[in-house]
């Protein structure tokens, strides 16, 4: 039995969801979907998930299917709805990631990976082609078929992950960052400002958030990252004890850049 990740922009509850994995049971009767909506057109988010549930433990037979196709690769006119094209990759636990490969979608995963591949299938044919259009693919590579695999894709044609950017707010208002928490050399219970978008805020660093009194910010290592490769990745996140750190900062948008600096 198949474990379906399903990541798309469609919208919390949308029944887009529950059009899409119809069409995906109906080429795997046996699978099991599990749904995550991202924000509207945040590939970056995508691609923070498609990282996080795909190179974590979980079962081995496991296929991430997203769909986030913001159509920018192309301003101008769309003939038959065409977007941006599909993909193919594999990671190193074995585990397969199918989706449209748009913006950063693909970023986290791009120097880890095994293999990236297009898949040779229509970028046109309806506007919503997740559930018209490519779900066939998506099962028969599943299956473990490789007759749609197309061209390689170098990881030098795919965009470097943006640094210093919020990726993702979680139900209690923590904020999760591309900030890889190995990239700071700060000494424990530091004074730090931080500035997320335009608002400012003092904060203490901290190795374990809960390391830090009740009302305090805390500018800590998170619960989000993975092993791969030999080398293992944990994201930086601020957190504010009994509070929302989302809120302390004016509810930012995702991608917006997140900055440091020790006090004296």
């Amino acid at each position: 039995m198949k474990l379906i990740h399903l990541i798309a922009d469609y919208g919390a509850n949308d029944p887009a969801f529950a059009e899409v994995s119809q069409r995906l049971l109906s080429h795997l009767p046996a699978a099991q979907i599990r749904c995550l909506s991202v924000p509207p057109f945040s590939t970056l988010a995508t691609g923070f998930w498609i990282a996080q549930l795909g190179l974590n433990p979980g079962p081995s037979d496991r296929l991430i299917y997203h769909n986030c196709a913001p159509r920018h690769d192309n301003p101008a006119a769309r003939a038959d709805n065409e977007g941006e094209g599909l993909t193919y990759a594999v990671l190193p636990n074995g585990v397969c990631v199918v989706g449209v490969w748009a913006g950063y979608t693909l970023s986290f995963i791009k120097d880890i990976a095994q293999s990236i591949h297009a898949v040779e299938v229509s970028r046109g044919g309806s506007q919503f082609r997740s559930r018209d259009v490519f779900p066939p693919a998506a099962a028969a590579i599943a299956r473990g078929e490789k007759d749609l695999l197309g061209e390689a894709i170098a990881p030098e044609r795919i965009p470097n992950l943006p640094s210093n950017r919020v990726v993702w707010v979680d139900g209690y208002g923590n904020l999760k960052t591309t900030i890889a928490a190995d990239a700071l050399q700060l000494s424990p219970m530091a004074k730090v400002t931080v500035r997320v978008g335009d608002v400012v805020s003092d904060a203490v660093f901290s190795d374990g958030s809960f390391d830090v009194p009740e009302g305090t910010l805390a500018f800590a290592p998170g619960s989000s990252g993975w092993s791969a490769g030999g080398k293992t990745v944990r994201w930086m996140e601020l957190f504010l004890r009994g509070g929302n750190a989302w809120q302390r900062f004016g509810k930012p948008r995702l991608d917006r850049e997140v900055s440091y600096q020790v006090q004296c």
